[in-house]
């Protein structure tokens, strides 16, 4: 069982080149043994935003803090703390951070993403 507090995992820049200042911390993952789901925290600088992309696997978001813009199929609808998102699998999907403080959200996949 691992037991810890988030602040004290390692943060890191996502590094991909169709992010913005956008910032990782794998709070449960490969590391910990886990087999079967992967749990993230995202952090977005305002004016940041995650790469639009979508992928085979679905994932489930919660808005921890902040505000921003989540892209859908069905285009840009607002979020904000304390909102749950459901991504299926194969939508095309986006967060950008258009408010003066930092969006910060959960971010749960499976293990085989």
């Amino acid at each position: 069982m691992k037991i810890a507090a988030y602040d004290r995992i390692k943060e890191n820049r996502v590094e991909d080149p169709e992010a913005k200042e956008v910032f990782i911390r794998v709070l449960v993952g490969p590391d910990d043994g886990a087999e079967k789901f992967h749990m993230r925290r995202f952090r977005v600088r305002p004016g940041g935003y995650t790469p639009k992309h979508a992928h085979a696997w679905e994932h489930e978001v919660f808005v921890l803090a902040g505000q921003g813009i989540a892209l859908t199929p069905e285009g840009e609808k607002a979020i904000t703390a304390g909102d749950v998102i459901f991504v299926p699998g194969g939508d095309l999907h986006q967060f950008k951070n258009n408010a003066n403080a930092d969006l910060e959200f959960l971010c749960l996949i499976p293990a085989l993403s």
